[in-house]
């Protein structure tokens, strides 16, 4: 119970962190957005390792390392996670500097059901009859959203599946949290570095070249994307997949309200409608999750 109090805490913090991304993003609103991708894997790397090594766990991570290099089967899901997660980023930056945040609020109302259904069919994870509803109601609301949009959201589809898949894949891999993202943006560090060395020689690299405000933003990247993915593995880990889900949507609400009421994106009958019948499932699930908790606590 413990365990699963902790990852339910972690989980909401990553997602409510993940929700405020745009906010961040719009600063670099200039700056392209290969770049920005960069920067988050180069400082995601270098931060976390530091902080690995300033709490002493340095002769851990390179057992990890030895340990999953014995299990290839982990060693290669972890590099298809760490590839599935910068592709998430890319779409997801892009989609925010280009004006399309209600689209990836879409996209994250889609992951929990894409996360619910690989957890069924890979974790041979169960639902009650209550929470079948509730996914059934909320499958309703996503696909309002997209008749409307009249047009296949390949954003929203992007992130759906690309984080879906990841959290599958990182829910089977038993890896520190901390040191375990230090290993997976290794594996997209060299990418990363030779397209930096191939802006420095084009001389179109914004990092240090256009003001102090934009380098400290791309260097902070680095903290704002560690910081919320080792709260997510950590809430992975220790609460089931389906509920992990369901308290993904609190990223996309807050997406949601910052796309509609602060960058003022376009917000008709059909979408309030949509997002009703998604809190009316996220209601019912978390009522009956909480009663299925209480019941096996009493027993």
């Amino acid at each position: 119970m413990q365990n699963q109090q902790k990852g339910v805490i972690a989980a909401l913090g990553a997602y409510c962190m993940w929700g405020l991304f745009p906010l961040y993003w719009q600063g670099l609103a200039a700056v392209d957005s290969q770049e920005i991708l960069a920067s988050r894997v180069i400082w995601s790397f270098l931060l976390t390792l530091l902080f690995v090594v300033v709490i002493r766990k340095g002769n851990e991570l390179l057992k990890d390392v030895k340990a999953l290099w014995q299990r290839k089967s982990d060693f290669w899901k972890l590099t298809v996670a760490a590839y599935l997660v910068t592709l998430n980023w890319y779409l997801y930056i892009w989609a925010v500097n280009h004006h399309h945040i209600i689209e990836t609020s879409l996209g994250y109302y889609l992951n929990p059901i894409i996360s619910i259904l690989l957890g069924i069919i890979f974790l041979k994870e169960r639902l009650s009859k209550a929470q079948i509803v509730a996914v059934g109601i909320a499958i309703l609301g996503v696909a309002m959203m997209i008749v409307n949009y009249g047009t296949v959201p390949w954003i929203a589809l992007g992130l759906a599946f690309s984080f879906g898949i990841y959290g599958l894949l990182k829910k089977s891999i038993h890896l520190d949290a901390t040191r375990g993202l230090v290993i997976e943006t290794a594996f997209v560090l060299p990418i990363a570095l030779i397209y930096y060395i191939y802006l420095a020689v084009e001389g179109k690299m914004a990092f240090g070249m256009v003001d102090l405000k934009t380098t400290m933003l791309l260097i902070g990247a680095g903290a704002v994307t560690s910081i919320p993915l080792i709260l997510f593995a950590i809430g992975a880990q220790n609460i089931p997949l389906y509920l992990v889900g369901f308290i993904q949507y609190v990223s996309p609400t807050i997406a949601l309200l910052l796309g509609v009421f602060v960058f003022h994106e376009s917000f008709g009958k059909i979408e309030f409608l949509s997002f009703g019948l998604i809190w009316i499932a996220i209601i019912i699930f978390s009522v009956t999750t909480i009663l299925d908790v209480r019941k096996h606590h009493h027993n």
